[in-house]
């Protein structure tokens, strides 16, 4: 396996930190970093990794730092056009985002201007601007590879697959979050704490409210569409409580492939940094018989509203998604702030969607314009109450 250097976007955060121990593991050089605002995280990683370049979202944080490692060789940027300058870094061979929300769809987009890979953890790229990054990877013939587990998982068992139209569906996973079997009853009064709360896997806050609000399968059912090139409709979900089976795909003689593994995001950042070769993992072996036993259950749609609203707008295509995705990432973000309780984030999110606009083409400035008027419906409905 050669060695590369390779670009973390979004390296303070769990993804990112995790992507940093896998490529000291694989033997590749890091050769831009990109956070938000971690200053503290960030100088420790560079003053380690020597990238070239480091970028901080947080004008302010960007100052501290470059003072802070003005003893390196490595250039402070700022802004997200300095989170762009890294993606593009041209000593990079791949690029890992791991930019939470929409933030990362421009370092997305200029990574594959660049012609770089994209080891892509950062579903709303696809979810938001699914159609201009995917048209833009084929004109650049830029290889994106998923990192997210169930996409990863997706994209494993479809290796060696004879043609499209031998695939019969798509069988995304879901742990079921830390509220699995309750009623909408019983979710009046969950806290933060609550949500966060998760039984199997270790994430962000974001992540985790989404977890546990089932939005994040939904986002995922969007990718899965862009990633594949499959139908919404040829996408089914199925909650799996052990998060043993990451997903499975079912071909049209009836046989379903699944990809197994413990939970464990080394394993899925590994193989997107890596492929197509394997290498020996930091994550232990799994053990079938430690498990003992693999659970499956319909999905609880009247419940966790989510789910739908993400399949409908993708049904819809246009800005739907990218609307939903935006609606969320404020009605979650209030959420975590106190200012609204758990069941509002879907009830939101719906009430927005009724004002998404309805077209058939758009441009990245559109995804923006989009954003913000979610963003501000979601506030505004969410006063009313």
């Amino acid at each position: 396996m050669k060695t590369e250097n390779i670009s973390i976007l979004g390296s303070t955060g769990s993804i990112g930190t995790q992507s940093i121990e896998t490529a000291k593991k694989c033997g590749f050089g890091v050769a831009a970093l990109a956070a938000y605002s971690n200053t503290d995280m960030i100088e420790r990683q560079i003053r380690e990794l020597h990238p070239k370049k480091a970028a901080l979202v947080d004008e302010r944080a960007a100052a501290d730092l470059k003072i802070r490692v003005a003893d390196t060789d490595t250039k402070v940027l700022s802004g997200i056009e300095g989170v762009c300058e890294c993606a593009a870094e041209e000593e990079a061979d791949t690029v890992v985002n791991a930019v939470v929300g929409m933030a990362g769809l421009r370092p997305t987009l200029a990574a594959v201007e660049a012609g770089k890979k994209i080891a892509l953890a950062n579903k709303e790229t696809l979810v938001a601007g699914g159609m201009l990054v995917t048209k833009k990877a084929k004109e650049k013939n830029v290889s994106i590879l998923p990192v997210d587990s169930e996409h990863s998982a997706i994209f494993q068992c479809l290796q060696g697959k004879p043609a499209n139209r031998a695939l019969k569906k798509i069988i995304l996973t879901a742990s079921g979050g830390p509220f699995f079997g309750k009623t909408r009853e019983q979710l009046k009064g969950v806290t933060l704490a609550d949500a966060l709360n998760h039984p199997n896997w270790t994430m962000g806050q974001k992540i985790t409210v989404d977890s546990a609000t089932m939005m994040n399968k939904g986002l995922e059912l969007i990718e899965a569409v862009w990633l594949f090139e499959v139908d919404p409709s040829k996408i089914e979900i199925v909650v799996h409580r052990e998060s043993i089976i990451h997903s499975m795909v079912e071909y049209d003689d009836n046989a379903v492939i699944a990809q197994l593994g413990l939970p464990d995001m080394k394993i899925p950042i590994q193989y997107a940094l890596t492929y197509p070769e394997r290498i020996p993992s930091l994550t232990g072996e799994l053990d079938l018989t430690e498990i003992g036993k693999l659970t499956f259950y319909k999905p609880d749609y009247d419940t966790f509203v989510c789910m739908d609203i993400c399949r409908e707008a993708i049904k819809k295509g246009g800005l739907f998604p990218a609307f939903a995705n935006s609606a969320n990432e404020q009605a979650n973000l209030m959420f975590r702030q106190g200012k609204i309780g758990f069941l509002q984030i879907g009830e939101l999110i719906e009430k927005a969607m009724l004002g998404a606009p309805k077209v058939s083409d758009y441009t990245a400035d559109d995804i923006d314009e989009a954003d913000s008027l979610a963003r501000s419906l979601v506030i505004k409905y969410s006063e009313k109450r």
